[in-house]
């Protein structure tokens, strides 16, 4: 299969936008090392502004192919119609794609175009289709199912979950939908290099987008209970991470009104070697969020050997604690607050659970994943018959355009 062309659809690939857009490239840096042709099609979406790329050619960003086409309205729906339109006269000069979100113009526009062209496609929801995302904003998603994406969920050869977890609430909410296979995301192998260390200075890192689901707030909060309680006074909790100007705002109000308030920092947000260095150096990593179908940065905190404190809504939560590479706690300020001074004062716990980390991460290393994507692409073109005449029979139901959005087949 080394000679078949993959085309990867996403509706942005800007750093705001979190842990999508990062897995996306390295995603396609790991199939084109091991020899296939990739082509990431996508949106200029950067918040409020756009990025700094030419619109409509293919040009090399974060080290490889992407072509980028206009977000002419809405930033939650991403809606391009340029790209709509590339799609539909292109699709045919691919013989795979991989559509990456399901509530998104471009997921719906790509669906349609591989549909009409005959052109199998893999589909990976980014979580949203357990209860917890399919419940919030429900009324604007059931819009989109009506709109396209109901289409988009059938006609998928198969549906890339990335834990066991994402793939349990998905088909217990949605048992219609098409098979599904689990093959997770991946981080770099320069995160394994290095040896464990000890920290002079220690502190619990949360580096991610600074969403209301990531739960920053009860962390701010419990980091203040643990310092009333007269816990950790060596410890300081790093923020990394940028979002909404008005929450961002919210939290550092709440950072300044607290016992720890002088041992709380934002860093903003961090690329490159400055990510690489809050992680390696972290003594330990927080993610208490409401829903988390994988965590990127998170598994790249285990690839460092650091080890994780995570909620149970965190998909990977049951894994990590089994694997001993962090604990899961409570999300509420209070049993949050109880589980990390125990685990801030547990010093031998810490150091124990470092290697612990860094042996479960092993598996998420990019070139493995590759290999296992690999496999899923050569099954469903080895079935082509059979994804034919699947992708025809979706493709003849009606189809009801988005306001805006053309007709033309």
């Amino acid at each position: 299969m080394t000679s078949s062309n993959i085309l990867h659809v996403i509706p942005a690939v800007a750093p705001r936008y979190g842990g999508p857009s990062v897995a996306v490239i390295g995603m396609c840096q790991a199939l084109r090392n091991a020899g296939f042709s990739t082509l990431i099609a996508t949106t200029d979406a950067d918040g409020k502004s756009r990025l700094d790329v030419s619109e409509g050619e293919i040009e090399d960003y974060e080290g490889v192919p992407m072509i980028f086409f206009p977000r002419q309205a809405s930033e939650a729906y991403k809606f391009s119609r340029p790209l709509a339109s590339w799609l539909r006269r292109n699709i045919r000069t691919f013989d795979i794609a991989h559509i990456h979100a399901v509530f998104s113009h471009s997921s719906v526009a790509a669906a349609r175009a591989c549909l009409n062209a005959g052109v199998p496609y893999v589909l990976r929801p980014l979580g949203t289709l357990d209860p917890w995302s399919l419940n919030r904003h429900g009324w604007r998603k059931q819009v989109l199912i009506r709109f396209g994406a109901g289409r988009l969920l059938a006609g998928a050869s198969a549906v890339h979950y990335t834990t066991r977890e994402e793939k349990r609430l998905a088909e217990h909410g949605l048992p219609w939908l098409p098979r599904g296979t689990v093959i997770p995301l991946g981080v770099d192998d320069e995160l394994f290099a290095g040896t464990t260390r000890t920290n002079a200075s220690p502190y619990l890192l949360a580096l991610c987008r600074l969403d209301p689901k990531k739960g920053i707030d009860l962390l701010i909060q419990a980091f203040h209970d643990v310092a009333k309680a007269g816990i950790g006074a060596d410890w300081r909790l790093i923020i990394a991470g940028d979002g909404d100007a008005g929450y961002v705002s919210k939290l550092r109000t709440a950072a300044a009104a607290g016992e720890a308030r002088s041992r709380i920092v934002f860093e903003g947000w961090v690329s490159g070697d400055a990510r690489f260095s809050l992680l390696r150096h972290a003594t330990l990593f927080a993610l208490p969020s409401s829903q988390e179908n994988f965590g990127v940065a998170l598994v790249e905190a285990l690839a460092c050997g650091t080890p994780a404190i995570v909620t149970r809504e965190v998909n990977l939560a049951t894994d990590i604690e089994t694997s001993q590479a962090g604990w899961i706690v409570p999300r509420d300020p209070a049993g949050l607050a109880e589980a990390l001074g125990r685990v801030m004062r547990d010093r031998a716990a810490l150091a124990d659970r470092r290697a612990r980390a860094r042996t479960f991460a092993g598996p998420f290393r990019w070139g493995s994943v590759a290999a296992t994507l690999t496999g899923l692409y050569e099954d469903i073109l080895s079935r082509r018959a059979a994804t034919s005449r699947h992708l025809g029979k979706i493709a003849e139901a009606p189809y009801r355009a988005w306001p805006g959005e053309s007709t033309d087949r």
